[in-house]
């Protein structure tokens, strides 16, 4: 099923976001963690293509599985990194083939030692690119992928927001934000959108903090920045791992209580392979939403 059908206007959707390990042993572990969360009905489960393309071949064996055993609507990821127009088919022919009709199409970060991203000879230079080449030969749903904060590379929010407009008229049929902290950068961002015509779902990224250097990393990849009370927050107990994720797990979960409270699409959680955070502040927002 393709996941555009499953948004529904008056109840946001919940989705979860997971990377293939490398190793097999941790393949099988993170399959379980998937399969757990069937009994919490998540809207769908999306699984990372690593950087550089590195997990490529895992992401689609990892797919395939949760599509054909799991019962649950997976998403795959795609990037432009590494990859020709060729070999970025054979990719989608064999998502496809196993019925996977649900692809996050991404230009991907440049490979490990590379400090800009340098489009592959035979590739494609953005993501709007591999979107209309996805929209023209595969009958899947396409996401895209937005930055309340703007993009690391983008000049300004202006030029962000042409940029995706691009990618939505190529063929998004709905987008999901990078992570952020303050609801209010989400709410400009998204004003300023439907300023400029674009009118698909917007799913937002959420991720519980749960290392005070792990989220500074992140962050500083990304370009989305912390609120300095939350810094503060969580700098202050960073000796203290239990005490920083029940920090960042309170302030995920107003986060989302507030986001639900101003009509989002969806929450998309980042989980980093660890379930238990997202799936308690989950449970707590849909007692919320049964109460209502």
């Amino acid at each position: 099923m393709k996941i555009i059908e499953k948004l529904q206007k008056d109840t946001p959707s919940f989705s979860f976001e997971f990377f293939p390990p490398k190793a097999d042993v941790g393949f099988w572990d993170l399959y379980k963690t998937i399969l757990d969360l069937k009994s919490i009905n998540p809207t769908y489960v999306s699984v990372t293509y690593g950087a550089g393309g590195s997990t490529r071949q895992k992401t689609v064996d990892l797919v395939r599985r949760i599509k054909k055993d799991a019962g649950i609507e997976p998403v795959a990821h795609l990037t432009c990194v590494g990859a020709t127009k060729n070999e970025i088919a054979e990719v989608v022919d064999e998502l496809v083939a196993g019925n996977v009709k649900n692809i996050l199409a991404l230009r991907g970060d440049p490979p490990a030692g590379q400090q800009e991203f340098v489009q592959p000879e035979g590739g494609f230079a953005h993501a709007s690119d591999l979107v209309a080449f996805l929209k023209d030969r595969y009958d899947v749903c396409i996401a895209g992928a937005c930055h309340p904060e703007t993009h690391p590379e983008s000049p300004d929010l202006k030029a962000d927001l042409s940029n995706l407009k691009r990618k939505v008229d190529a063929g998004c049929d709905y987008l999901v934000t990078q992570l952020f902290f303050d609801n209010a950068d989400f709410y400009r961002f998204r004003d300023e959108a439907h300023k400029i015509g674009i009118d698909v779902p917007i799913i937002v990224g959420v991720m519980p903090i749960l290392s005070v250097n792990q989220v500074k990393r992140f962050t500083q990849m990304c370009g989305a920045s912390i609120p300095k009370t939350l810094l503060s927050q969580i700098e202050a107990v960073e000796d203290d791992n239990e005490a920083v994720r029940q920090v960042g797990c309170i302030h995920a979960l107003r986060q989302c209580e507030d986001l639900i409270a101003n009509g989002v699409s969806g929450l998309h959680f980042y989980t980093l392979n660890r379930s238990t955070a997202t799936r308690a502040i989950h449970q707590h927002l849909q007692s919320q939403l049964v109460k209502k």
